[in-house]
């Protein structure tokens, strides 16, 4: 995703903007009564406001807001106080006619990579169990890309007009680095985004640890996310807002990606797996992928019972099946369809 400013003066309009205002009124409460719908990360401190299939991202504290991952607007600073989210009249004014605009390019997803964790010389997460008399080593690689062939053939056939990639089709080594440099190369166009998803199984010291989680980048972690030469000599200096807006804006996303995946995981593999939640870590796969990206650990091969499922093609569907369900329900709600409720 690919920010464009129109505010070439934004520094000298931004040294006269209020940093909160005196009356204000609760976000939460205000953007019900207007259909607004709010999303809000507390560990990032930054949110979004969905309406009318556009969306505007904000940032405690800051008077400057994205709209549509695409440009940059100011406005009143939001400011949490009390436990809530409190906005001048003005930051609402500006939001709803910022809604009330139509779109001609809505934005949408462009392309979807899934990336099978390990591969030939790296097996992952092993251990051999007794299945049927005999011994037989179950390999965090294998579940791995049978995981990712299966998504890969259903967003395939789901979605005929988007790039569906995966990193390795076979049994094969890649490293960190080329699974981002794959990832950071799809080419969309400038509406479109991209999202990662790369699937891996758990292990643990304790036999007894179990269930599946979803993992994304922690919002701790900084890095450049846009590219430099993307920006006009004459906005240089706006360079670190756009990329602190736009890494933020994928922190929220990846947020929103993990929260449907664990609610699609849940729904098929929920009774005979232990949903363990959404976590984020500095260590992610993919941590200077451009793009909202999330980790799906599938469950714990230390396990023998959970090991056992894994082992099972009927098992892995499910699970796949939950993949598939929660990045459809994202990709629908990031389309602008309307329905879907805010994350808690």
């Amino acid at each position: 995703m690919k920010l464009k400013t129109k505010l070439i003066t934004i520094f000298a309009l931004l040294a006269s903007a209020k940093l909160f205002a005196a009356n204000t009124l609760s976000l939460l409460e205000s953007a019900k009564n207007k259909g607004m719908t709010v999303y809000w990360d507390s560990l990032s401190e930054t949110g979004m406001i969905e309406k009318a299939g556009h969306q505007l991202s904000f940032r405690n504290g800051e008077g400057i807001v994205v709209l549509d991952s695409l440009y940059l607007q100011l406005t009143d600073a939001p400011e949490i106080a009390n436990n809530q989210i409190m906005v001048s009249q003005k930051f609402l004014s500006d939001a709803e006619t910022f809604f009330s605009q139509k779109t001609e390019t809505p934005f949408k997803v462009g392309a979807i990579l899934i990336d099978p964790g390990h591969g030939g010389k790296d097996p992952g997460a092993l251990k051999t169990y007794k299945i049927g008399g005999k011994s037989v080593t179950i390999r965090e690689k294998d579940i791995n890309l049978k995981v990712g062939k299966m998504l890969y053939d259903r967003l395939k056939t789901a979605y005929p007009d988007k790039k569906i990639v995966l990193t390795r089709s076979s049994d094969l080594f890649i490293s960190l680095g080329e699974r981002t440099e794959i990832a950071n190369s799809v080419k969309v166009k400038e509406n479109e985004a991209v999202l990662f998803i790369s699937i891996h199984v758990n292990s643990s010291l304790n036999k007894s640890s179990s269930g599946y989680e979803v993992w994304y980048l922690s919002p701790n972690y900084r890095r450049t996310v846009i590219d430099k030469s993307s920006i006009a000599s004459d906005e240089n200096a706006l360079f670190p807002i756009l990329n602190s807006m736009t890494e933020e804006e994928f922190t929220t996303e990846s947020i929103m990606i993990a929260k449907f995946i664990m609610d699609g995981l849940q729904a098929q593999i929920g009774k005979e797996s232990t949903a363990r939640g959404i976590r984020a870590e500095e260590w992610f796969v993919v941590k200077n992928s451009n793009m909202p990206a999330v980790l799906v650990e599938l469950g714990f091969v230390s396990n023998e019972k959970e090991a056992l499922l894994m082992n099972d093609d009927k098992y892995l569907k499910k699970a796949t099946l939950g993949i598939y369900n929660g990045l459809s329900a994202f990709i629908t709600h990031f389309e602008r369809s309307e329905g879907f409720t805010a994350i808690k």
